[in-house]
């Protein structure tokens, strides 16, 4: 769901990566990235699919051999989102993923530095249909642009940038998606906003090695929600330590805190005193998962007992709140009347079927 209070959008150029849409306008996207063993096809997979269900509307896979480009086809051809493959180093290996059917591609230029290599891919590209996205990292500014702009920083970034844009701009290839990203949110914003003035290419958002889930969430919504609320950005990775199907999720509570666009019901619940009469995180923990992949533009309170609990009530479309006589169950604000704790699911299920 877009909204009407978004941000105005920095114009760009659009590309389509697999008949989704980004840049020019088009609803930022969000995306996340396996991490399954990559020449396991059915592993990979099974990530992929549940990304998918958790929310991502594009799929990164990592190509770093031979094996892993060979199983590529047959992750593009089960999976029901587009997939990235993600090159380092070899270049062949983005001929082979071209050849697998992949819908971008990834390319760093810190470690793929061949110009001839680089054409061909660009060319080969073009002629499928394939937008190539070029990801910068903080970690991988060639050694002679740091020299000359005195480190790391959002010139050096732009400048390794430029370098493959202008590879791939020779040859006539302008679907190109661009990141610039650095495990310093601040770093990653000052450069993202140097690329939006710089360039009209669509800027694909994240902080690199950001860290584990809650920190790595804290810096991630940092550096975004700078760059979205001013209307930079085109699509997004949340990248954390861990799983990474909690990372769509991530991304989506951004997007919906900025009120750029909503996919999934948001909870929300009080942070507990000792006034609470139920186990509030608790609760709100097994909400949270019970609702995941469930789509719907809605609110879902949990309130530890009757202070906060009426007002939050009347405000979010399901409220379970904690009173004497156990968790009460409002939908649209209405107290639908006996304790629902002994089959709070099943009650919270009905309730969202009804306002369907």
């Amino acid at each position: 769901m877009l909204l009407s209070s978004q941000p105005d959008r920095r114009p760009s150029r659009r590309v389509i990566v697999g008949g989704v849409p980004i840049g020019d306008g088009a609803p930022v996207t969000v995306q996340s990235m396996t991490n399954a063993p990559s020449h396991d096809a059915e592993a990979v997979l099974d990530q992929v699919r549940l990304l998918a269900f958790r929310g991502a509307e594009i799929v990164r896979v990592a190509v770093p051999d031979r094996a892993a480009a060979a199983a590529l086809r047959s992750v593009v051809e089960g999976s029901p989102v587009p997939i990235v493959a993600d090159i380092h180093f070899d270049p062949e290996l983005a001929m082979l993923s071209l050849d697998a059917g992949v819908q971008k591609l990834r390319l760093n230029p810190g470690n793929i530095r061949d110009p001839g290599r680089i054409r061909g891919i660009a060319e080969k590209a073009a002629v499928l249909g394939v937008p190539i996205r070029i990801g910068v990292n903080s970690g991988s500014v060639p050694g002679d642009l740091r020299d000359q702009y005195g480190g790391v920083n959002e010139d050096s970034m732009w400048v390794a940038a430029q370098r493959h844009i202008r590879l791939l701009e020779e040859t006539g290839f302008r679907d190109i998606v661009l990141s610039l990203k650095a495990s310093d949110p601040m770093l990653t914003v000052s450069a993202n906003r140097k690329a939006a003035k710089e360039c009209d290419l669509p800027l694909h958002l994240g902080v690199t090695e950001a860290g584990p889930p809650v920190t790595g969430g804290i810096r991630s919504a940092v550096a975004l929600s700078l760059l979205l609320a001013g209307g930079i950005g085109d699509t997004v990775r949340v990248s954390l330590s861990g799983p990474p199907e909690i990372e769509p999720a991530a991304a989506w509570e951004i997007l919906s805190s900025l009120g750029i666009r909503r996919k999934f019901p948001r909870v929300v619940s009080c942070p507990t005193c000792a006034r609470a009469r139920i186990d509030v995180g608790g609760i709100a923990a097994v909400v949270q998962e019970h609702l995941a992949g469930r789509t719907g533009d809605m609110t879902i309170a949990v309130m530890g007992c009757e202070v906060n609990g009426p007002g939050e009530a009347r405000e979010a479309d399901i409220a379970l709140i904690g009173t004497p006589a156990g968790v009460m169950l409002f939908v649209g604000g209405v107290n639908r009347g006996a304790s629902c704790e002994g089959d709070l699911l099943t009650a919270l299920d009905e309730a969202l079927d009804s306002l369907v």
